[in-house]
């Protein structure tokens, strides 16, 4: 009598091989996901009761991969809100996530080797700081990613989601025309950053509206930190004729433009008025509380997440590049100019 020989299950791959889905796709069906068009579900419910895959209750060790997220930066205000978000959404995915966190790990080779990691199905990836060339080659290997406010320039091909920071920047400095101010100092970001970049243009594009030439020698480009936002302003406050309003592309330098006043014994915002960007818990700490541009922090790590998911399983994407609305938020660290000024 000739022995039998044992059946190989199906496995979740198999499931996505037959049906022309993803495995994500597969897994979400077998999960019973509610994200998943009825056809679709039919279709992987029919072929799953046809081989006989495995079952939630009996788990495939071939089901979707891991999350690495790369945020090589302290997780504080900003850059931790984010990473936040990118977690409770992958929650909902059932997606595992991989945390590269921490200056530290900004000297790490990431990129050249992240598509070929066991394990990992894709990566999302905060102000990346590898140059652009790693980029492109990691997306010519097919290997899904999105990047969250990019450093750069990135490719047309290249998944990322932005605040729209051009628009921004413009109301604040709209903001600051209304009340009066027209000679106006700028605390911006590093130069090479394309946020910064983008935020320089919408201030100049509002000071042509106003008919105002910008002015270089009212602009310092510093990182985005108490101290240097300290020194930024103080070097401006002591011109010969200092600006009566000063933008800063980032919360933290404002705070620093505000004490520099304080040093000066200039008044917020009776002898100067401040204003941020980002909005984050240390807006509301300062004194008078700072007027500043929300970004929408949280809603850019869902954005990602949803994009990512989307590559991952191959389904149409409207845009690769997708930029989310700013809000100026009015405090009290900004007024009306003093006449005479």
């Amino acid at each position: 009598m000739a022995e039998a020989v044992p059946v190989r299950r199906a496995t979740v791959r198999d499931i996505a091989a037959a049906t022309g889905v993803s495995i994500a796709t597969v897994s979400r069906v077998l999960n019973d996901h509610a994200n998943v068009a009825p056809a679709t579900r039919e279709l992987v419910q029919r072929t799953v009761e046809r081989f006989g895959a495995r079952t939630p209750s009996a788990p495939d060790p071939e089901a979707p991969g891991a999350i690495y997220l790369r945020c090589p930066y302290t997780l504080t205000d900003y850059f931790g809100l984010i990473v936040s978000s990118i977690a409770e959404s992958l929650e909902s995915f059932h997606r595992t996530l991989i945390l590269d966190a921490g200056e530290n790990s900004q000297a790490a080779t990431v990129l050249p080797t992240l598509a070929g990691r066991s394990g990992v199905a894709g990566a999302i990836m905060i102000l990346p700081p590898e140059p652009d060339e790693q980029l492109v080659a990691l997306r010519a290997q097919g290997f899904p990613f999105v990047v969250v406010d990019p450093r750069g320039e990135v490719p047309r091909d290249v998944a990322a989601v932005s605040a729209a920071h051009l628009t921004g920047a413009r109301s604040a400095t709209h903001h600051l025309l209304a009340a009066g101010h027209r000679r106006i100092g700028v605390i911006a970001g590093p130069e090479e950053w394309l946020a910064a970049r983008d935020r320089l243009a919408g201030h100049t594009s509002a000071l042509a509206d106003a008919g105002i030439l910008p002015d270089r020698t009212l602009i310092r480009a510093v990182e985005p930190t108490v101290g240097l936002g300290h020194w930024a302003a103080g070097e401006l406050l002591d011109l010969p004729d200092p600006p009566t309003a000063v933008v800063c592309f980032n919360d933290k330098t404002a705070i620093g433009a505000m004490a520099a006043a304080a040093d000066r014994r200039l008044r917020v915002p009776r002898d100067l008025s401040v204003t941020g960007f980002d909005d984050i818990d240390l807006a509301q700490a300062a004194s008078p509380m700072l007027t500043t541009v929300r970004q929408p922090l949280a809603e850019m790590g869902r954005m990602a997440v949803s994009l990512l998911i989307r590559l991952i399983d191959r389904q149409p994407v409207d845009a690769l590049h997708v930029e989310l609305a700013t809000e100026l938020v009015v405090r009290g660290s900004t007024g009306a100019v003093r006449s005479g000024r």
